[in-house]
């Protein structure tokens, strides 16, 4: 039997053994699924990889991000819903992937992420600080797949259960409506082992500065009962009540006021959100995680690079360790005692 760990495309067994993931990838059109119903208007996107706990990858993130754009125009649709197929919503990116074509020699698939050919530009160089810069900086655009909810001018609902840790935690944060099973767990994997999210600025906001600053500074995960009281969730459900609630929402919201009337409203949202600042908060996040290679550890604390080197899901289990039960990440590990 294998465990599921939050490691964002590694597999960790129950022995503690880990495989990085194969070379052969899922097509985008494969890890996101896309379905619209005319007659109620209501589409659905659903993260379908869950044996990687629904990571998506880039040219899938990408396709995230365009298919909301579409959606946003298409006149047949005003309620978007967004879950995850098995058992949980989603635990992040293909991190593995990422650092991957971030170290190839081959500018070609990093240069894919920004949808440019493999020789239409020259990458900036490793050294400069424009290399890291530009992927943190690319992730405050709705096209790159992680803020795309922020500018879609219909209602977004997104649908929790089991993990929603790192880039599925960011659609959370961005959603309109956010409905959850009992189960669910929420953060970001990032606090434990970097330190940063470009979604933070939209986590402080949304669950409220105390208790978000609870989740950076001890790295725990909040259940669902946590983020409630946070006002982070519209609806906390038994798992087997999760996708009926969910549709009772979809149809209450697509039967209320007419499409015209959702995207007035939507603009005033954006407007309140950014007198708030949520844009500059991407922009700032990005740049602390651009800088994220000059951050010096005091003793034997997690490190980025460090984990890479020594199996990213099995550093992150390890480190999980030092914690009580309480404040894991992983569902086992949460389970077992002291």
């Amino acid at each position: 039997m294998t465990t599921r760990t939050p490691g964002n495309g590694v597999h960790a067994d129950d022995d503690g053994g880990a495989r990085a993931t194969g070379p052969t990838q899922p097509t985008a059109e494969e890890i996101i699924r896309y379905a619209k119903d005319p007659a109620t208007r209501i589409a659905t996107i659903t993260f379908d990889r869950p044996d990687h706990l629904n990571a998506p990858t880039m040219a899938a993130r990408l396709r995230y991000g365009d298919l909301i754009h579409r959606a946003s125009i298409d006149d047949e649709v005003k309620v978007l819903v967004i879950r995850g197929a098995g058992d949980d919503f989603g635990s992040g990116a293909d991190l593995g992937e990422f650092m991957a074509v971030q170290n190839d020699p081959d500018q070609g698939p990093r240069l894919s992420e920004y949808k440019i050919g493999p020789d239409e530009v020259r990458y900036p160089p490793k050294e400069s600080f424009r290399h890291g810069a530009s992927i943190s900086q690319w992730y405050a655009n709705a096209q790159a797949g992680c803020r795309s909810l922020q500018e879609f001018k219909k209602i977004s609902i997104v649908e929790v259960k089991g993990y929603c840790y790192g880039w599925h935690f960011y659609q959370a944060a961005d959603a309109d409506l956010v409905i959850s099973a009992d189960d669910a767990l929420f953060g970001h994997p990032s606090f434990r082992y970097y330190g940063w999210g470009p979604r933070m600025w939209t986590w402080a906001q949304t669950m409220g500065l105390r208790k978000f600053q609870e989740m950076v500074f001890t790295g725990r995960a909040f259940s669902a009962a946590e983020m409630a009281e946070c006002n982070f969730l519209n609806s906390v459900v038994p798992r087997a009540d999760l996708e009926a609630e969910t549709d009772k929402y979809a149809l209450a919201c697509a039967r209320n006021r007419p499409t015209d009337t959702v995207f007035m409203q939507k603009v005033f949202f954006e407007i309140m959100k950014q007198q708030q600042g949520e844009y500059m908060g991407s922009l700032l996040s990005g740049f602390f995680e651009s800088m994220g290679g000059h951050i010096h550890a005091d003793d034997n604390d997690l490190m980025l690079d460090n984990a890479f080197d020594g199996g990213l899901n099995n550093s992150v289990k390890d480190n999980d360790n030092r914690f009580p039960p309480e404040f894991r990440l992983s569902k086992s590990g949460r389970r077992k005692k002291e």
